[in-house]
């Protein structure tokens, strides 16, 4: 598959840009992630990949940061 796959991800428990960026770095050591933008307003952040993501790694990945995984669209 070509292109780019964009997914955003509710993540909850964030309350700096400190911690936006935890689960920044996070989200950006999963496979096929090209750039990941994180809004502490809206407690979520907008992953871009070169493929679907695999739901347990984005689960994974934010919880192993300190931070509650809130689901995927």
């Amino acid at each position: 598959m070509f292109g780019t796959v964009k997914t955003t991800v509710a993540v909850e428990g964030m309350m700096c840009e400190h911690c936006a960026g935890h689960v920044k770095e996070a989200l950006e050591k999963i496979d096929g992630v090209k750039s990941v933008v994180v809004s502490l307003k809206n407690k979520e952040a907008s992953v871009k990949s070169s493929k679907k993501l695999e739901e347990n790694d984005v689960k994974s990945a934010i919880e192993n940061a300190g931070y509650k995984y809130g689901g995927m669209r």
